[in-house]
């Protein structure tokens, strides 16, 4: 039985696990050797490393017969790793991945109810882990075999990134359509209650701060293409998806909410109230040409169109229609990631 915890990794989540665990009786312990259970979770698959591997690391302080719970999005291929070695010290591991279904709500890993729990493991693992699970996450499904868990999460995270960018683009098409001259109500609402329809409200209401973030999302995308990668398996549409957030936190936007995505379509002034620099992209991108073949303001291309046999070199767009103009101020005003 569980009675005490220890928590490393990412604060913002070890606060929820604090707040969480100690409504429901468990207490904290001060040392990770002193607790039943230890709970991880890390943004990136580097630092999770770090946090079970390091000379200092859970596996080599946690007691032996406790229960390690990880929170993170990680890949199927590491957290079956991480469980042999746990196993080789004597511990229990769980994989048990969180999803929030509200990506966009103000304090998203504050209910519990808008959170999801994935759990897979031995047995006892799993036993060990669902009462701990179940403080954190109103749902929680035990998937299987190890491993399961966190393809579960990766199938979750691809879903709801394919919804936001939907969202964010059929929001760009109303902006521009608008700006062409076409009168309509551009707040008209997306039916329904699913993800797709979330992040449409967020977008049209601008709700463009919350503890779930863009670094958050980016992180888990890049989990679930990283699964996808040990499969030789490759997902175009994810990879655009995590290009576009990279963008966005390349201009200043990690801590923002994922519906700050539209704003990569907005102009600069709508960008720069939000705190969002697109010179960094600008000098990020330009490291990457060489000065005596592309124009400072424009980087206009200096190749022949593949969809055409112009030359377009100093032209903004070839006549395939394809714009080749990099211009500041957002992706409706032309700013491509090449």
């Amino acid at each position: 039985m569980i009675e005490t915890y220890a928590f490393a990794g990412f604060e913002s989540w070890g606060r929820v696990v604090d707040e969480r665990l100690q409504a429901q009786g468990f207490v904290r312990a001060e040392r990770l050797a002193d607790a039943d259970a230890v709970i991880t979770y890390c943004v990136t698959q580097t630092e999770l490393e770090d946090v079970y591997f390091d000379t200092d690391g859970v596996v080599q302080v946690a007691k032996p017969g406790a229960v390690v719970i990880d929170l993170s999005a990680s890949t199927p291929s590491f957290a079956r790793e991480i469980g042999a070695v746990a196993t080789v010290n004597d511990l229990h591991f769980a994989e048990a991945p969180l999803a929030v279904c509200d990506m966009f709500a103000d304090d998203a890993l504050a209910d519990a109810g808008n959170l999801v729990g994935f759990v897979s493991g031995d047995d006892t693992a799993v036993r060990l882990a669902l009462p701990v699970v179940r403080a954190l996450a109103a749902t929680v499904h035990e998937t299987g075999v190890a491993g399961s868990a966190q393809l579960a999460k990766a199938a979750w995270t691809l879903r709801a990134t394919s919804c936001l960018a939907a969202a964010v683009e059929a929001q760009a098409l109303f902006h521009v359509a608008q700006h062409a001259g076409l009168a309509f109500d551009a707040g008209l609402s997306a039916p329904g209650s699913d993800a797709f329809a979330d992040a449409w409200r967020a977008i049209v209401e601008e709700r463009f701060e919350g503890t779930y973030t863009v670094e958050i999302l980016l992180a888990e995308l890049s989990a679930a293409l990283m699964a996808a990668d040990d499969y030789e398996l490759i997902l175009p549409h994810a990879e655009s998806c995590a290009h576009m957030l990279e963008l966005m936190a390349l201009i200043g936007g990690a801590d923002k909410s994922p519906a700050a995505l539209s704003l990569a379509y907005g102009d600069e002034a709508a960008c720069a109230a939000h705190g969002l620099d697109w010179t960094r992209a600008e000098q990020a991108y330009s490291d990457g040409f060489d000065d005596d073949e592309y124009d400072d303001d424009l980087y206009d291309c200096d190749f022949d169109c593949d969809d055409c046999d112009d030359d377009c070199c100093n032209e903004d767009t070839c006549s395939s229609g394809r714009s080749h103009r990099h211009g500041h101020g957002g992706l409706y005003s032309g700013f491509s990631m090449n």
